[in-house]
C-alpha cells in the first residue's frame, strides 16, 4: 500500500493561502506553484535511496552519500501541471520530463485524452505524476493507468489541493501509488470545482481567465 502524506508545513500553508486568494496575481501565483511542488518534493523524496562514493575535500579524502543511480521522472498532466516542474526540476535538474495532456468533459466531468509523449525510458524510473488539483480523481487515474501500461512500476502522484472523493478514487484505483497533498479541501460543488479549492489552476497560472 502508497503512503499519502497530506502536507503541514507552515510555508505550504501559508503560500496555499496566497494561491487560494483571487485577487493574487498570475506572475505571483506561477511562483507559488512552483515553490510549492519544490517543497512537496522535498518531501515526497525523503526515501530515495543513496550510496556512499569516495572523494577528495580540500582539505583531505572522505565518504559522502549520493543519491544511488535511481533515475527519475517527472510526467505532468496538461496543462496545469506544466507549473509544478520548475520547482521540481529545482530539486532534480537531471529528471527527464513526459507529458500526459488531458481535459475534463464540462458534461460528464470525465477525463479525455488528447496527448502522451513519455521517455523511452519510463519504465526504468521512478515517476512523479503532477497536477495542482485532485478534483474527481479521473485524470490523475488514468494518467496513472497510462503509465502503468507503459511499464511504470514506481509512481508518486503530487498535487497542491485535493477533494476527498478525488483522494479516495485514486486511493481506491491504485492502492500501491504514493500521493503527496497540500492541503486537503472540504468537497466537490456541483459542477466539479473544489471547495473552497482557488478555482482553475491552468486559467490562474497561464493568464487565461
Amino acid at each position: 500500500m502508497g503512503k499519502i502524506i497530506i502536507m503541514d508545513h507552515p510555508l505550504i500553508k501559508h503560500k496555499i493561502g496566497i494561491i487560494r486568494d483571487m485577487n493574487t496575481g498570475t506572475k505571483e501565483f506561477r511562483e507559488m506553484i512552483s515553490e510549492i511542488a519544490m517543497l512537496e518534493t522535498y518531501e515526497s523524496t525523503r526515501n530515495l535511496l543513496l550510496e556512499e562514493v569516495e572523494i577528495e575535500t580540500p582539505i583531505c579524502p572522505t565518504t559522502v552519500e549520493r543519491l544511488a543511480g535511481k533515475k527519475l521522472a517527472i510526467v505532468p498532466i496538461l496543462r496545469a501541471g506544466l507549473g509544478m516542474v520548475p520547482g521540481i526540476q529545482a530539486l532534480i535538474p537531471s529528471a527527464k520530463v513526459g507529458h500526459i495532456g488531458m481535459y475534463r468533459d464540462p458534461g460528464t466531468l470525465k477525463p479525455v485524452e488528447y496527448y502522451c509523449k513519455l521517455p523511452a525510458d519510463i519504465e526504468e524510473r521512478d515517476v512523479f505524476v503532477v497536477d495542482p488539483m485532485l478534483a474527481t480523481g479521473g485524470s490523475a487515474c488514468d494518467a496513472i493507468a497510462q503509465l502503468k501500461a507503459h511499464g511504470c512500476r514506481h509512481i508518486t502522484f503530487l498535487c497542491i489541493i485535493a477533494a476527498p472523493e478525488g483522494l479516495k478514487l485514486l486511493r481506491e484505483t491504485h492502492p500501491e501509488v504514493n500521493i503527496t497533498v497540500g492541503a486537503l479541501d472540504e468537497r466537490l460543488n456541483e459542477v466539479g470545482y473544489i471547495v473552497p479549492g482557488l478555482g482553475d489552476a491552468g486559467d490562474r497560472i497561464f493568464g487565461t481567465m
